[in-house]
C-alpha cells in the first residue's frame, strides 16, 4: 500500500470520548458529535486518539467506539481508530479489532513512556506492520508519546507496506515540513495542529487536517476548505483565531482536553461530558477566563453548528 491506495483528504476531526457523570460511554452523545462534524464538513473522523483519552478506555471500550465511528461515519468519510498502546502485542490487538468492527485505518503512535532510540522505534513499527490488517497512519505526537518519529525515521517508515499516511502532530513547522519533503511522494501527510498551521501546511501540500478544535469550533474544518478554494483572506482570519484560541486553552494552567470538554459542555454540545481520571475539569477562575475568552474570539452563535 501507499498513498495511493487511500483516498482520504481534507478536515479530519480528532474527536472527543463523551462519557457520564459515571464514567460509563454515552454512546448517543458520542455519535451525535460524529454526525454534527460530519454535516459541518468533516470528511471522516479519527477516534480514541489523544483527544479520545485512549488512555482512560479498556480493550471493550475502544472496539465499542470503533463501532460507533464506523457506523456513523458509513457513506460519509472515513473511520480512524487509534490504537494507542506501549506493546507491538497490544497495538495488533487494537488493530484487529478495529478491522472487525469495520474501520478504515487506523492511527499508531510510537510506544510512550519507554524511552526508544531510533531503532528501537523503527523495529516496532516494522513488526506491528508485518501483522497489520488495516492501513497504518503513523502518529508523531512527541509531546505526549516522548518518542518521535522524526523526518529520517517518518522516510523509513514510509516504506513499510502497510503504512498509507502520517499526522504529524510535533507541533513544530520545520519538523512538519522536513517530514512533508521526505514522504509526501510516498504516504499523505495530515497536519496536526491545523489550528495553528493549517493554512501554511496545506499550502505547503499537506494532504488535510487532524485537529481537536473542530469539537468546539466547527469553522476549524474551514481552514482547510477556504485555503482549498482560494479564499486566503478568509483562511488568514480563521488562522489568526485559531492561533488565538490555542493560545486561550493552554494558558495559566489549563491543558489542551479539559479545556475542551469544559467549551462544549459549557456550550451544550454533544461529545463531551465528564473527563476521566487523573484528568480534571476545570472551575472557578481558570474555567471563566477560558470561557470568557472563547466568547471574545469565536461568539456562540458563530459557534455552535
Amino acid at each position: 500500500m501507499n498513498r495511493d491506495s487511500i483516498s482520504w483528504g481534507g478536515p479530519m476531526p480528532a474527536i472527543t470520548t463523551a462519557f457520564r457523570d459515571d464514567y460509563s460511554l454515552d454512546e448517543e452523545s458520542y455519535s451525535a458529535n460524529i454526525d454534527r462534524l460530519l454535516d459541518a464538513g468533516a470528511t471522516g473522523i479519527v477516534a480514541a486518539g489523544c483527544t479520545g483519552e485512549f488512555w482512560a478506555l479498556s480493550f471493550e471500550e475502544r472496539l465499542r467506539l470503533a463501532e460507533l465511528a464506523v457506523a456513523s461515519c458509513k457513506g460519509r468519510g472515513a473511520a480512524i481508530v487509534g490504537t494507542g498502546a506501549i506493546t507491538e502485542g497490544e497495538v495488533i490487538e487494537q488493530i484487529d479489532a478495529a478491522r472487525g468492527a469495520g474501520a478504515d485505518g487506523v492511527l499508531v503512535l510510537p510506544p510512550y513512556f519507554a524511552h526508544l532510540t531510533k531503532s528501537e522505534i523503527i523495529a516496532h513499527f516494522e513488526a506491528v506492520n508485518d501483522k497489520a490488517t488495516l492501513p497504518i497512519v503513523l502518529y508523531n505526537i512527541p509531546g505526549n508519546a516522548g518518542n518521535a518519529i522524526t523526518p529520517d525515521i517518518a522516510s523509513v517508515l514510509a516504506d513499510l507496506d502497510n503504512v498509507v499516511a502520517i499526522k504529524e502532530s510535533s507541533g513544530d513547522w520545520g519538523n512538519f515540513h522536513r517530514t512533508l519533503a521526505a514522504v509526501k511522494d510516498r504516504i499523505r501527510v495530515f497536519c496536526g495542529p491545523s489550528s495553528t498551521l493549517g493554512v501554511a501546511a496545506s499550502l505547503a501540500g499537506a494532504d488535510g487536517h487532524i485537529d481537536c478544535f473542530p469539537n468546539v469550533w466547527t469553522d476549524c474544518m474551514q481552514i482547510w476548505h477556504a485555503t482549498a478554494e482560494g479564499r486566503l483572506d478568509e483562511a488568514w482570519a480563521l488562522q489568526k483565531i485559531g492561533i488565538a484560541m490555542t493560545d486561550l486553552y493552554i494558558a495559566n494552567g489549563r491543558t489542551l482536553y479539559p479545556a475542551t470538554k469544559a467549551v462544549m459542555n459549557a456550550h451544550g454540545l454533544p461529545g463531551a461530558g465528564s473527563l476521566r481520571p487523573p484528568l480534571r475539569p476545570l472551575t472557578g477562575s481558570s474555567l471563566d477566563e477560558l470561557l470568557s475568552g472563547m466568547e471574545r474570539l469565536v461568539p456562540t452563535q458563530q459557534r455552535v453548528a
